[in-house]
């Protein structure tokens, strides 16, 4: 829609912090109001809302839209995207390796080992690997303790959490981010290691990326970023 304010402020709720748009309160599709619970965040939600143009476009307010997850979706849906999130923990990415080319072999090795020793550090368990295209199924013990952790997590922490997880298909990465113990970049490196790889075969230093692919992956760090946002100003 076009922008059709001219003014962007915060206002103390109860539970939180508003988003006004000259004085009229900001609510999600649901009809509830859009409430940081910290000034810091209120604050950045309203940069993004006074840098809208001419029209807005919702997809460049990633702070809005992940707040608004969390209102809309993750407090009525929880069970349910607790679920979802937990399947990622036979599918993970990080746990399915390739056996040949050498060079890439190489490449997951170094990107994924790290996060899972992580995961084993964190956990007191190691996760099965394999590089067979067969599925796993890791412990059951492991998965009653992954799943403690995050029903501990907030509705704002587990928010960043589901995000991460299912833009980069790896559980190990959204709970080690949650955890502020991986950067928005690692996670994307970490989550494109296979298309590092591609892209040194065809040499897309010097003939750039497909111009789609380069679009998704834009796009895909803009909404890291955020993430680590939200959880920054969280506290």
């Amino acid at each position: 829609m076009k922008r059709f304010y001219k003014l962007v402020s915060t206002k103390k709720e109860p539970g939180g912090f508003g988003i006004c748009l000259d004085s009229k309160p900001v609510k999600t599709p649901s009809g509830t109001l859009l409430l940081a619970p910290t000034e810091n965040m209120a604050n950045e939600i309203v940069k993004e809302w006074a840098e809208q143009e001419e029209l807005i476009v919702p997809d460049s307010m990633p702070l809005t839209q992940i707040l608004t997850t969390r209102i809309d979706r993750v407090s009525k849906e929880r069970e349910a995207m607790s679920e979802a999130a937990m399947k990622y923990l036979d599918t993970d990415l990080l746990c399915y390796h390739a056996e040949q080319p050498p060079d890439l072999v190489k490449l997951q090795q170094e990107s994924w080992a790290p996060w899972l020793d992580w995961f084993e550090g964190k956990f007191g368990m190691a996760l099965q690997t394999t590089t067979s295209l067969s599925a796993l199924r890791q412990e059951e013990s492991i998965h009653h303790t992954v799943l403690d952790h995050i029903e501990s997590a907030t509705d704002d922490e587990f928010t960043a959490l589901q995000l991460v997880v299912s833009l980069s298909g790896s559980l190990v990465l959204g709970l080690a981010f949650s955890e502020g113990d991986v950067t928005p970049e690692q996670v994307f490196n970490a989550a494109h290691v296979e298309e590092q790889h591609k892209a040194a075969i065809y040499h897309e230093d010097l003939h750039g990326p497909d111009p789609m692919e380069e679009k998704k992956q834009e796009a895909m760090k803009k909404d890291l970023q955020a993430a680590a946002v939200f959880l920054k100003f969280l506290k």
